[in-house]
């Protein structure tokens, strides 16, 4: 018989949340008119741009571009994870974690009206969703 391995809970959802602060992270890094906007449906809408970058240091322009490429994908990646999520998830998560002045855990249960167990499960479900999502799932040692 086949046995899955255990997902480690702690661990995993450490991974997860230093994921999103990475995220915001490279946000900061955004000029303001590429910032991804927040609709009112809880959906992160990644701008459309191209991200050209022309330098007469050569260097200095492919280090850069680089970064741009690098944060953009991960940008990318997280937007497509979250928007991945179930509705009242995804709420969570964004209040959370991805804007920039980030909410509290009890404000948040308050503005959706559930009790502080039900919004902990919610919470923890969306974490282990983006953690498959982004492939950062943590697992039990065997032992």
């Amino acid at each position: 018989m086949i046995k899955l391995p255990k997902i480690d809970d702690k661990a995993t959802k450490k991974a997860v949340e230093k994921a999103l602060y990475r995220y915001r992270d490279y946000l900061v890094t955004l000029p303001m008119f590429l910032m991804p906007k927040v609709t009112p449906s809880y959906s992160l809408v990644p701008p459309s741009n191209t991200n050209a970058f022309h330098s007469s240091t050569e260097d200095a322009a492919i280090e850069r571009i680089q970064y741009i490429e690098e944060r953009d994908s991960y940008l990318e990646n997280i937007h497509g994870a979250v928007n991945t999520l179930k509705d009242i998830e995804r709420e969570i998560i964004i209040k959370k974690y991805l804007q920039h002045d980030a909410s509290y855990d009890p404000l948040i249960w308050a503005e959706l009206g559930v009790g502080r167990s039900k919004f902990y499960v919610i919470k923890s479900e969306a974490m282990l969703r983006l953690a498959f999502a982004l492939k950062i799932e943590v697992y039990k040692n065997k032992g």
